[in-house]
């Protein structure tokens, strides 16, 4: 363990347990980066008097990995609702005032007919994800994939 180029290499299938282990199934590249960084902490930090390197590795990319997903939770829970809710109050306005902007006209006229639905169900109408998703007769995960597709097609055609 002379360089941290000779530990990396050995310590990879680690940090792929690691992430199996956590059930991580998106956003591979950011965890197993997060894993990397936290061997090189490790790494750093290892006192060889206070036991083996392996155990304290894997705590240590576990860890960072736990911490990661939190971030992402908050990112999820709190960051993002803001950003729905801006565009819910963007969607309101417009839908009051008949598509007074013609940019967002335009770009909801682009939109499919489910699209359009899934819109108004939970920006107009306020209905909650498990309500959409019994509306649309798919599950929570394929109404907030159908809800992050549809932001994304949006934020496109109105940064054009």
């Amino acid at each position: 363990m002379n360089t941290f180029e000779e530990v990396l290499p050995q310590y990879e299938p680690m940090i792929s347990a690691c992430i199996r282990k956590l059930h991580i199934y998106k956003n591979h590249e950011l965890y197993k980066q997060a894993g990397r960084i936290a061997l090189w902490k490790a790494w750093v930090k290892f006192d060889a008097t206070k036991g083996d390197f392996a155990p304290y590795a894997y705590r240590c990319i576990y860890g960072a990995m736990l911490d990661e997903l939190k971030k992402e939770k908050h990112q999820e829970e709190y960051i993002d609702v803001v950003e729905d809710e801006k565009l819910s109050i963007l969607l309101e306005k417009s839908l009051v005032t008949s598509f007074v902007n013609e940019e967002l006209g335009i770009a909801l006229e682009n939109l499919t007919e489910n699209e359009r639905e899934l819109l108004l169900w939970i920006f107009v109408e306020g209905i909650s994800l498990q309500q959409a998703a019994t509306r649309a007769g798919i599950t929570i995960p394929g109404i907030k994939k159908r809800r992050e597709r549809l932001l994304l097609k949006l934020r496109e055609k109105l940064t054009q």
